[in-house]
């Protein structure tokens, strides 16, 4: 269907516009000397979750609020079930205790929150929504989350300088050799802008023309191809033996998904939580959740039985998700 080439194509020219983006700003700032801590942290972090973030602020600002819900907490969903499953299949991953210790409580506490915040709505007999008020909530946890990890980074790094290449997350900054970034950055962020606009469309168009929600479309349509970067990052990092970086990069993207992606659409206009929506909230925590005892009763590894496990439990909970659509 044209509506779901659609689709396709902008989720192309997205990811494309979010890789171009990263590599002009990445430039920018090693030539200006900015810390490569800030850098991995915040330019890479911010250009893999590119593709989310610009689909739900186009999504939010068009009414298409449902949709930009399913895209972020689809996402979540994905990078856990699916994308992570299918990387431990391919390269079993170690699980470091520090994600154990600090991001996955973190993203536990975000999904837990999200889901309060969207109850409050039908407990007081409204409908259930993330608003500005919940969306400031989430983003101050998420500049605490920043903050500390700022520090920790630094602290990591001047015990150990050659330790700071840890922080970049990628080799984008160390072999970049782009002659006007500047240009790229803007490039870039014209591609985002314009891919966002097409997937929009589109998939507004493809759930009308099959008769779903908007939202089940942004649940496993357009959150599978926003979530492209991350399973790219995690398979190229796993085979490279690079696990930490490969679970890393799934729940950094999942934190910035939560805290980052969610509250900034609820900022722009209301984001209606759409039928269905908070056992979406409660299947993404349990895909977080269960990595806990896996890290304890799997002596830290994520092997190829669990992937596939995990793979196989994605497929079932969106075939039951869909079934109840129609």
């Amino acid at each position: 269907m044209l509506s779901l080439a659609g689709i396709a194509g902008g989720v192309a020219i997205l990811i494309g516009g979010g890789a171009l983006m990263v590599r002009g700003a990445s430039e920018i700032a090693t030539r200006h000397n900015v810390s490569p801590i800030i850098v991995g942290l915040v330019i890479v972090g911010f250009g893999t979750s590119s593709p989310e973030l610009v689909v739900n602020i186009i999504g939010a600002a068009t009414g298409q609020s449902e949709l930009a819900f399913g895209n972020a907490v689809g996402s979540n969903i994905a990078n856990l079930g699916l994308i992570l499953g299918i990387t431990a299949f391919l390269v079993p991953i170690t699980i470091q205790s520090s994600i154990v210790r600090r991001e996955l409580p973190l993203l536990l506490l975000a999904t837990t929150m999200i889901t309060v915040l969207a109850l409050d709505g039908p407990i007081e007999g409204r409908p259930a929504v993330i608003g500005r008020s919940d969306s400031f909530v989430l983003l101050l946890v998420f500049t605490i989350f920043v903050y500390i990890s700022v520090l920790d980074m630094i602290r990591v790094q001047s015990k150990d300088p050659l330790l700071s290449d840890i922080a970049l997350h990628t080799d984008v900054v160390a072999t970049s050799t782009a002659r006007f970034p500047w240009l790229m950055v803007l490039a870039g962020l014209a591609l985002l802008y314009l891919g966002g606009e097409v997937t929009i469309r589109s998939s507004v168009a493809f759930a009308g023309s099959i008769g779903i929600p908007a939202a089940i479309v942004g649940l496993f349509v357009v959150s599978l191809g926003t979530s492209m970067p991350e399973l790219a990052t995690s398979i190229i990092a796993a085979l490279r033996n690079e696990s930490d970086l490969a679970l890393g990069n799934v729940v950094g993207s999942n934190i910035f998904n939560s805290l980052v992606v969610l509250p900034v659409s609820g900022l722009i206009g209301k984001v209606n939580v759409p039928a269905g929506g908070i056992g979406d909230l409660v299947m993404s925590w349990v895909f977080a959740a269960i990595l806990i005892p896996i890290f304890f009763l799997g002596k830290g590894r994520l092997g190829r039985g669990v992937g596939a496990l995990m793979v196989v439990a994605y497929v079932a909970y969106a075939v039951v998700r869909l079934m109840q659509t129609f």
